[in-house]
């Protein structure tokens, strides 16, 4: 077709037809985020109402008019992350410079599975693991991976400790032979505050949910040491196998950090692999408050995801290894990509994927521009932003805080009057429903012992204690039009 040129990179028409699409994208992309409001409140009905039953035309509408039409029908209706009063989810405002790497990476489309499909930008992954693993003070034979998020990293971390565990404990192959005998005795160990992808990833490796147990918490939501150890001393007494000791440095709800120290001994006691899933409060190792990691650099597999408190673009997180041979248990060669004697670095034998994005570019790039001092302002600002925000709701008459922040998360419940825990629940989750419909604030919902609570997840460093004053009255306002007696009786 005649205007084929005009659709790729590589000519000067295809070049021009970028840039006017880029501007027009990017001005897209300002627009949805310059809203008085965090969301418009429309429901599922309506966007699905309003988007063009046609996705697939025999002929296409052009790129000016899909992009005009995916700006007003899908952008305008969707949760815009860089709003200050956008509370719920560890959802990150993404920072410039990630979004200028993004354009870099998605225009280039660099695969990272393999050296002849990538070049340098498979060399800016090995220095931006090698950056990583100093930054948490791993081995010098540490090595690591960039991933889609913890849930990928924490999968990958809990299948090389099952293998690891399967070929040096029982002699058994499991990437050839799959699950061995011994499988239903294996287990994995994890607070219980630790995240749904503990359960998860023991599901996908075929162990099942009941191959993880977990720990109660001390009164700081922390994995209790002396309940750990009762656990292992159970697990023993059953003939069951530790493979792994799970250790969260950033627990979703609360923030808490697991004593890391103390459970690497535990670990080590048992020839356990010990993995930390800083996902949410690895950036820390920014921080002044590094302190508070300490033990990590003992563990064999450390999640961390970019894009929550290094604010970058999603998906973009990393799996880092205190010792690189340790990928090797599920490693493997194939003629056509990275055959066994390549002398090129094909990183594709150390991910669970095959062509992977260029996702390293992004706080690679974010690194050099802003350097430790710039990330860690962004950071810091955010937790005392948090520590704030708890001594407003803490001084409300009509609201309670359930816990002191331990990062930027900040649990509470809203309590106008005396009324009985069902009834505070329903009303607390309906407000919460009905503030996100009427779209002037976005918070989220969780349980603290066993009551439903709202919690406020501060990722953006813009949003000031007026926000959150503002969002609190929002809150008030919806709840006042919540009917509890008709709520309890519905459920009853």
């Amino acid at each position: 077709m005649s205007d084929l040129e005009e659709r790729f990179l590589g000519t000067d028409a295809g070049a021009e037809a970028y840039r006017d699409a880029a501007e027009r994208a990017r001005e897209a992309a300002i627009d949805a985020t310059d809203t008085d409001d965090p969301f418009s409140g429309a429901e599922p009905d309506a966007i699905r109402a309003s988007l063009p039953e046609d996705v697939l035309p025999e002929s296409g509408i052009g790129l000016d008019a899909a992009i005009d039409e995916a700006a007003a029908d899908i952008l305008a209706e969707t949760v815009n992350v860089s709003h200050p009063r956008t509370a719920a989810h560890l959802h990150c405002p993404p920072t410039v410079s990630g979004l200028a790497a993004e354009t870099m990476l998605s225009a280039t489309n660099q695969s990272l599975d393999s050296f002849d499909q990538s070049g340098a930008a498979t060399v800016v992954e090995e220095r931006l693991v090698e950056t990583l693993g100093d930054l948490f003070g791993l081995g010098d034979g540490s090595d690591g991976v960039v991933t889609s998020g913890g849930t990928q990293s924490n999968f990958q971390a809990l299948l090389l400790a099952r293998d690891r565990y399967c070929e040096e404990r029982l002699d058994h192959d499991a990437q050839a032979a799959g699950l061995p005998p011994q499988a239903d005795d294996l287990r994995i160990v994890c607070s219980a505050e630790a995240h749904f992808t503990a359960e998860q990833s023991a599901h996908h490796l075929g162990l099942g949910h009941d191959a993880v147990v977990t720990v109660e918490t001390d009164a700081d939501h922390r994995m209790d040491v002396d309940e750990l150890d009762a656990t292992l001393d159970r697990l023993d007494e059953a003939g069951n196998e530790v493979v792994a000791v799970v250790g969260t440095a950033g627990t979703t709800d609360f923030g808490a950090i697991d004593p890391l120290d103390r459970l690497a001994d535990r670990a080590r006691t048992r020839d356990a692999w010990f993995h930390v899933d800083a996902a949410f409060g690895g950036a820390l190792a920014l921080t002044d408050d590094a302190d508070r990691l300490a033990g990590i650099e003992r563990a064999d597999s450390v999640s961390v995801d970019f894009h929550k408190l290094f604010f970058q673009p999603i998906s973009c997180g990393a799996l880092l290894l205190d010792e690189r041979e340790a990928f090797g248990y599920a490693a493997r060669n194939d003629d056509y990509l990275n055959p066994a004697d390549s002398a090129l670095p094909n990183l594709v034998s150390k991910s669970t994927q095959t062509t992977r994005r260029f996702d390293a570019l992004k706080p690679y790039l974010t690194f050099r521009a802003l350097g430790r001092e710039g990330i860690a302002e962004a950071v810091e600002t955010v937790c005392t932003t948090a520590n704030r925000a708890a001594t407003l709701l803490d001084s409300s008459p009509d609201f309670a805080l359930l816990a002191e922040p331990s990062l930027n998360t900040v649990l509470f419940r809203y309590e106008p009057r005396e009324m009985a825990d069902d009834d505070l629940d329903a009303l607390n989750t309906a407000a919460r429903e009905a503030l996100f419909r009427d779209g002037r604030a976005v918070v989220a919902r969780t349980e603290v012992d066993g009551v439903e609570a709202l919690k406020l997840t501060l990722m953006n460093p813009l949003t000031t204690l007026d926000d959150i004053a503002d969002t609190l009255d929002a809150l008030r306002d919806v709840a006042e039009s919540v009917d509890v007696g008709s709520l309890t009786a519905r459920d009853a």
